[in-house]
């Protein structure tokens, strides 16, 4: 899962700098006053291969007011969500009452945080470090967010101290199959996961919002070992306001992408929703594999399931490899066979194919439909092979592959998962171009070779 990095500390000490940094981008304001950022603000970033969530929280002041006390609940909300807090103080202004305040609770969190000493450029490092560390919360890293002086040093040095890629194996194997309960509030999360237990394991009322967080159960059912994972209902943002769901968000999202499955969850009696829509986009973004799972289907009159089948070919086209499932979570009917789909999909996104079986088969396919002609020249496609799993990912290989039209990639990705009988899981295909042996020879004659060359063109054209 990514870990969640919040940025916390006084007004004006380069917090929405920092973040801007961090996720290379502009979405937090800036400038030269306290105070601008009035919410949390998330995006995500990239170190190498260790990839981050980072929160921008709104400055903290023994000062605050009317909305800037709710701010301050936000900001402290979001260290209690952290995996690892960066408490930023200004390295020329010295430590404030306020920061020492901060530290204060900060230590009594229990969240490892990290003092990071923002607009030290030009000055000493040791000697800006040396006034904060009555903080007592470890050595600070010396940046300048600004300017990107010392950042991914320190982003380094915090990552590095989150578990390696090798004790999240061994975890993940003890977790066994990971499986997302996604879905809009009250659609019956909670009460599909305790059924599937067989067990009261969670809360299930029917109000919207009972589930605040991301909720992990590990099981075992016929000796295979499972950990459901149920999240908080996700809305449209516009609808979104209070404090503690705002970052609930973020926690679903982070299941999505800590899952194997993900289950979505659509209530048959309010049909299908711009926002089931835009979550299940997102599961495809993250490459997940996937089981739609309707649920309240008893009682609903032909006409009304019919209405619904029509809704799900014509809305969700996106996700037509998903299995769909008609189930009613509070009866039971239909739940087993959501056991059934989660397999089926996870031993399809974890498969792993050899080398021949997948070029073999990219020969036929394109025996079967030649790629288009570009510019007079046939698109050649080579061999293939896999690139990686969950999702299961095949890299072709060929010349002029940038120039293979989006159709024919469909076609491909198609004929791959039909044939490799992939069910449950999206398929992705990366092209990519050998180097010409030829390009730049031209430019390797030597002057006497480039005049020969010369004259043999103008007597051809002479001929003609």
């Amino acid at each position: 899962m990514k870990p969640v990095i919040v940025l916390v500390g006084r007004p004006n000490v380069g917090k929405s700098t920092l973040f801007n940094r961090l996720t290379r981008s502009r979405d937090a304001l800036v400038a030269d006053q306290p105070g601008l950022t009035r919410d949390r603000k998330f995006g995500e970033g990239r170190v190498g291969e260790r990839p981050y969530i980072v929160v921008d929280t709104g400055g903290l002041s023994d000062e605050a007011t009317g909305v800037e006390t709710a701010m301050q609940a936000q900001s402290w909300l979001a260290v209690e969500q952290a995996d690892i807090v960066l408490f930023l103080v200004d390295a020329r202004v010295g430590m404030s009452a306020m920061d020492q305040d901060i530290a204060q609770r900060l230590r009594v969190s229990g969240k490892p945080v990290h003092v990071v000493l923002n607009k030290a450029e030009g000055l000493a490092p040791d000697m800006a470090a040396a006034e904060f560390a009555s903080m007592g919360l470890g050595m600070a890293h010396a940046i300048s967010a600004a300017h990107g002086h010392g950042v991914r040093t320190m982003m380094a040095a915090v990552l590095g101290e989150l578990p390696t890629s090798e004790a999240a194996e061994e975890e993940a194997l003890e977790q066994g199959i990971k499986i997302a309960i996604v879905g809009r509030p009250n659609v019956g999360k909670s009460t599909l996961l305790n059924r599937m237990l067989g067990e009261e394991r969670v809360v299930a009322f029917d109000e919207p919002g009972t589930t605040r967080d991301s909720v992990y159960v590990p099981f075992e059912r016929d000796g295979q070992r499972f950990t459901l994972i149920d999240t908080a209902g996700v809305r449209r943002r516009a609808r979104v306001k209070q404090a503690i769901e705002k970052f609930s968000v973020i926690k679903t999202l982070q299941a999505i992408e800590d899952a194997h499955v993900v289950v979505m969850v659509l209530d048959a009696r309010e049909g299908i929703g711009e926002q089931d829509a835009s979550l299940l986009g997102f599961v495809l973004d993250a490459g997940r594999a996937l089981v739609i799972a309707v649920n309240k289907w008893d009682g609903l009159a032909a006409e009304q399931k019919d209405k619904v089948r029509r809704d799900l070919d014509l809305k969700l086209p996106f996700v037509d490899f998903a299995q769909i499932l008609y189930v009613s979570a509070l009866h039971g009917s239909g739940v087993g066979d959501v056991f059934d789909a989660v397999g089926a999909a996870y031993r399809s996104a974890m498969a792993k194919f050899s080398t021949p079986e997948l070029t073999r088969l990219l020969e036929d396919l394109v025996a079967a439909h030649q790629p288009p002609l570009v510019r007079g020249r046939r698109i050649k496609l080579r061999y293939a092979h896999q690139g990686g799993q969950n999702p299961p990912v095949i890299v072709i290989h060929g010349n002029q592959t940038e120039r293979v039209p989006n159709a024919y990639r469909r076609y491909l990705a198609n004929g791959f998962r039909k044939h490799l009988r992939l069910a449950g899981t999206p398929l992705r295909i990366e092209m990519r171009t050998g180097e010409n042996p030829y390009q730049g020879r031209r430019n390797k004659l030597t002057p006497r070779q480039q005049a020969k060359r010369k004259r043999l063109v103008r007597h051809i054209k002479q001929a003609r």
